[in-house]
């Protein structure tokens, strides 16, 4: 009999940010697909990533539990094998899941027998899901597509890359899902699909080829974030070691827009997709989620990359973009209802039918779609460290002349600067609680570029009581999980 359950496509960039979008108010920005998917679905406006950097916000989104919950604050340790894991639940539940390129989840060689059906990793043709393949670092990092030191090294800046260079893996990756798509079609596959295609870009270096190189204006593009003083420690000394205090805005324009043409090298590959899953048949029963882990300061308080404790919008508000099946009465538009990746996994089973099999700290966005605009009271986003808290420094990375120095160097400083941190948005109040400095407040109704600190401001003192309550509540709720294996005694 057949399986009528709708697919799930999780379309996934690494490091793009809210406002890369041009539905959401970016005249430069090129996403006529993602501007499309927001026509017949829905784009959250303000939806915000767990953690600032990679591994810790995929061990989350792809978990549906916290980063705190278990663990996860570094780059460095990531799930083990007895962690929930959307991907697996889903093959165990009989849908055909595909993964393609990016990881960032899983430890390094090991096997993906368990999580899915077909893994492709950009670089080899072969399905890598039981094993790993011996992977060429020089081709892997783009043939040498790297700044080479000098001054400004520190700002990633490649410029007009050619795609054999710089981008070759994301091209990969989304030709094998164009594939797969196309022999599910002519082997007449009714089972249903989960497939994580998951991209580099926009991730630094900023470097992409034409045509999407050319096609941003630089005269368009909204103003940048200046330099602010209010601004936490980590985010200060990284900006001093980078030494990009001094760039013209021209210069800073041309190094924004190179990251506008990577996000319409993403939004492009996307469209393919969008296409194929019309011309095999497939789009009316596939709910689409277009999202990133997280965003990019992109040049904004004279910074690039990210960092592991600070939670500007630069970095935690990103795009997210639902698309469902046909099956869902979905009223288009743009919502402002707040929304966390963390929702992801209530929002598929919900859609699916599939039973998760434990708590899930998320909230399913369905009712959203159908027409809701409140969704949660708060948001939450956390990082940093405790002194002492040795693996979450993170090793290496000690040479001036590695690209990654300013960022790494500061986190393995037992001074102020990578305290561990929480943020919370309510309304449009957004609070930070640091463990070794100065608390944060900034009121984005004023003041949303997040410039000005209001936390001494008594005015505000009520809120930001408030919000420390509600931060105490969502520790209490969300502070451990029980294993799902129960042991014999």
């Amino acid at each position: 009999m057949a399986d009528n359950r709708p697919n799930i496509l999780y379309f996934v960039a690494d490091q793009m940010r809210a406002d890369a979008q041009h539905h959401l108010g970016n005249s430069a920005a090129k996403t006529p697909n993602l501007d499309a998917l927001a026509e017949e679905g829905v784009s959250f406006r303000n939806a915000y990533c767990q953690n600032p950097v990679c591994v810790p916000s995929r061990c989350s989104f792809l978990s549906g539990l916290y980063p705190h919950t278990t663990g996860h604050r570094t780059m460095h340790y990531l799930q083990r094998e007895e962690e929930p894991n959307i991907l697996r639940i889903m093959k165990q539940a009989g849908y055909e899941v595909i993964w393609t390129h990016r990881n960032d989840v899983l430890p390094g060689g090991t096997p993906k027998t368990d999580y899915c059906d077909a893994y492709y990793d950009g670089i080899h043709e072969e399905n890598l899901r039981d094993h790993s393949a011996p992977v060429d670092f020089g081709k892997l990092h783009g043939n040498g597509a790297k700044p080479k030191f000098n001054k400004d090294m520190y700002s990633f800046y490649l410029g007009k890359v050619p795609e054999e260079r710089f981008g070759f893996q994301d091209a990969n990756a989304v030709k094998s899902v164009l594939n797969y798509l196309d022999q599910r079609k002519k082997e007449g596959s009714d089972k249903p699909f989960f497939v994580y295609c998951t991209l580099m870009f926009p991730h630094p270096p900023y470097g992409v080829s034409d045509p999407w190189y050319s096609m941003i204006d630089r005269n368009a593009l909204p103003p940048r974030k200046k330099w602010s003083e209010d601004k936490p420690s980590m985010l200060k000394e990284t900006a001093d070691k980078m030494e990009l205090h001094d760039w013209s805005e021209d210069k800073w324009n041309e190094l924004r827009a190179v990251y506008l043409g990577m996000t319409a090298k993403f939004d492009d590959q996307l469209g393919q997709v969008m296409n194929k899953l019309k011309e095999t048949g497939e789009y009316d029963n596939t709910n689409v989620f277009c999202f990133s882990d997280h965003g990019d300061y992109t040049g904004d308080y004279d910074i690039v990359e990210k960092l592991q404790n600070c939670f500007d919008d630069d970095l935690t508000n990103i795009p997210l973009v639902i698309k469902p099946a046909k099956n869902i009465a979905v009223k288009p538009r743009i919502t402002n209802a707040l929304a966390e990746l963390v929702d992801l996994n209530a929002t598929v089973s919900e859609m699916t039918g599939v039973e998760l099999g434990y708590l899930q700290y998320g909230k399913s966005l369905v009712h959203v779609l159908t027409g809701d605009e409140e969704h949660k009271e708060a948001v939450f986003s956390e990082g940093g460290r405790d002194h002492g808290d040795i693996p979450s420094m993170e090793s290496g990375h000690k040479n001036p002349e590695d690209m990654y120095w300013p960022r790494i160097s500061t986190q393995q400083e037992e001074g102020p600067q990578h305290t561990k941190a929480t943020m919370v948005r309510m309304g449009n109040l957004k609070y930070t609680m640091r463990l070794y400095e100065k608390d944060e407040l900034y009121d984005l109704d004023k003041d949303p570029e997040e410039r000005v600190n209001v936390i001494d401001d008594p005015a505000y003192a009520q809120q930001v009581m408030k919000m420390k309550a509600k931060m105490l509540d969502w520790y209490q709720e969300t502070a451990d999980f029980v294993p799902l294996k129960e042991d014999k005694r």
